[in-house]
C-alpha cells in the first residue's frame, strides 16, 4: 500500500516569494546610482583634465576651490583671499598636515591658483594638491 500525502488546505505555505524583495532592491539601486554623483563638492567648476592617477584618500580632505568668477571657496564656504590661511588654520585645528585639495576652474589664471598653493606651502601645510578631471580621450 502506497501512502499519499495530502496537504490540506489550511497549512501555510513555507515557499518565499523574493520577486517583491527583488524589484524593491533595483529600484534603490537605481535611485543611489542616480542621486551619488549629486553629492560631491557643492561648488560647480569646470576642471582640467588630466591622465594622472588617483590619491588614496585616508579621511576626509579640505577643499579649497576657485570658480571662473576668481571666489575662494573653503568646503562650500565663500571666504575672502586675506582671510584663507586663518580660515584654514581654525578648520584644521592647527595642523598643518591636514590634506588639502585645490580645484581651480581651467577658465582662470593658472598664476592665482599658484599663489594659493604657494600661500598654503608657506603657512606650513604640506600636503597641498591639485584636483583634475579624467582624461577622456576625444
Amino acid at each position: 500500500m502506497a501512502f499519499k500525502l495530502r496537504h490540506s488546505k489550511k497549512e501555510p505555505i513555507s515557499e518565499i516569494n523574493v520577486t517583491p524583495f527583488v524589484d524593491v532592491m533595483l529600484v534603490l539601486l537605481i535611485i543611489f546610482m542616480v542621486t551619488a554623483p549629486l553629492l560631491t563638492v557643492g561648488v560647480q567648476v569646470d576642471l582640467p583634465e588630466t591622465s594622472a592617477d588617483t590619491l588614496p584618500e585616508e579621511t576626509e580632505p579640505l577643499t579649497i576651490t576657485i570658480n571662473a568668477k576668481g571666489e575662494i571657496f573653503i568646503q562650500e564656504t565663500k571666504v575672502k583671499y586675506e582671510k584663507i590661511i586663518a580660515k584654514i588654520l581654525a578648520v584644521s585645528n592647527n595642523r598643518t598636515n591636514t590634506r588639502i585639495y585645490v580645484r581651480g576652474d581651467k577658465t582662470i589664471n593658472y598664476g592665482r591658483v599658484l599663489e594659493i598653493m604657494g600661500m598654503l606651502s608657506g603657512s606650513g601645510f604640506t600636503k597641498v594638491a591639485l584636483i583634475s578631471e579624467p582624461y577622456k580621450e576625444r
